[in-house]
């Protein structure tokens, strides 16, 4: 099942490699979805309040062990890309028992700070008792994450993206038949520790270079040094990405329950809509990352030309329907009577779904310079992204006459202001990034 992209249709290449990618990841919104449309039918606003910040603060959270898998992941195409067997072996090693480090620090922490977390992001006194309860089971299901990204990460790397997609499929169905019996947390756990432990199992017995992280005499400070230089990086691209959102959680969360629950219902749907670009996106890291190091510059010029295409096409078929349709979208998470919060969820839905080319255009420019080992590109241009989203959510919020429409606004202008930045340093900067001719690597 592993593809190597180095050989053959670059646009074939890409897309067959992208599609189980992006079918992995609809079936997980499919399962987050269950949750807020089971919270918003039959729990009321306040549940679905709760379950919706809970959600933002989980997604920081895995986006750090994420970030580390995903900068390992670009590393590890690139050995795949250069036939270092060797060193592919080295870095999985050192990778793994780093990210597993980084985890278990990661769960400890978040208990923690459980109660801190209330004041950070203003959670009502009516909403705290239910988050908090969901929070305290969730976080049981960390390495569970861990375990599905980590090896996910590797196995897309040599060009295998069905394999994770049928764990995470089983993890899905699993998840959604659950909701019958626990309805929120404890079934989220469940599924997120077979998928994980399944693809650890299956990449054990099928991969012998995964079988290195038994090799613990192989581990040596220069090779974890390297993957730590490189992940953490990403990491930090990630976890800013999602702090910053979590920020602006703690301001919405300000405006009461009724904003609370339509950005909530809203969020969903906005992922689900862009998800698929974000994930073509990370495929069209891979196919660089590999290319990168096969040293094809040819073949990375001819996928950059292809990627734009297919991912604007996309993202302008999906502002459309995401604008046309946001009333429908609102109504199949919250009842039709909650009118204040369906018309403020519509709002947030025709502000930025009418934007998704500029998201678009950004998850390639992460994909691109994770892939060139330029990951710090990324994290000035998340930070340039994000930076501006939460100045000018506080800055125009504050502003009577615009209130929380400013918040909704704030999303597309960083989107703008960073894509303007990573597309003018790449146009400076390309014939040092990709040379004619093939050059050396290092």
């Amino acid at each position: 099942m592993n593809r190597d992209l180095t050989k053959g249709s670059v646009t074939k290449s890409m897309l067959l490699f992208a599609i189980p990618m992006i079918l992995g990841d609809l079936l997980q919104q499919c399962y987050n979805i269950a949750d807020t449309l089971i919270v918003g039918q039959f729990l009321g606003r306040n549940a679905l309040a709760a379950v919706g910040s809970s959600f933002t603060l989980m997604t920081f959270l895995t986006s750090i062990i994420l970030g580390l898998c995903m900068g390992s992941g670009a590393l590890f195409s690139i050995r795949f890309g250069r036939r270092d067997e060797n060193g592919l072996c080295k870095d999985i090693c050192a990778s793994f028992y780093s990210i597993a480090a980084a985890t278990v620090l990661l769960n400890v922490i978040a208990y923690l700070c459980l109660d801190a977390l209330r004041v950070f992001l203003h959670v009502p006194d009516e909403v705290w008792r239910d988050m908090r309860a969901y929070l305290f089971v969730i976080f049981m299901g960390i390495p569970g994450i861990f375990l599905y990204n980590f090896f996910a990460s590797f196995l897309r790397s040599v060009g295998n993206s069905v394999v994770p997609l049928v764990f995470l499929a089983v993890s899905a169905v699993l998840n959604i038949v659950l909701d019958l019996w626990f309805i929120i947390g404890l079934k989220r756990v469940i599924a997120q520790y077979l998928s994980g432990i399944g693809i650890a199992v299956y990449a054990l017995l099928r991969c012998p270079q995964v079988r290195s992280i038994r090799r613990l005499r192989s581990l040596r400070w220069s090779r974890i040094s390297e993957i730590l230089s490189f992940s953490t990086l990403t990491c930090v691209q990630q976890s800013v990405m999602n702090l910053g959102i979590l920020t602006v959680q703690g301001l919405v969360n300000s405006f009461g329950t009724v904003v609370m629950a339509a950005f909530a219902a809203a969020v969903k749907i906005d992922a689900f809509a862009y998800m698929p670009v974000q994930d073509f996106g990370n495929a069209f890291s891979t196919f660089i990352a590999q290319n990168y190091g096969a040293r094809e510059t040819g073949r990375i010029r001819s996928g950059l030309k292809s990627a734009v295409c297919i991912s604007m096409a996309f993202c302008l078929v999906i502002s459309a329907l995401v604008f046309v349709f946001a009333r429908p979208l609102m109504t199949i998470f919250v009842e039709a009577g909650e009118t204040e919060i369906i018309q403020a969820g519509v709002q947030y839905l025709r502000i930025e779904g009418a934007f998704y080319c500029g998201i678009g255009c950004l998850f390639l420019l992460y994909g691109l310079y994770r892939a060139l080992e330029k990951p710090g590109m990324s994290v000035v241009l998340t930070v340039i992204s994000l930076g501006t989203r939460v100045a000018l959510a506080y800055l125009l919020s504050a502003i009577p006459a615009v209130g929380v429409v400013g918040i909704w606004w704030s999303v597309p202008i960083g989107w703008f202001l960073a894509d303007m930045t990573g597309l003018l340093y790449f146009k400076i900067r390309k014939n040092k990034l990709l040379p004619m001719e093939k050059a050396s690597i290092r």
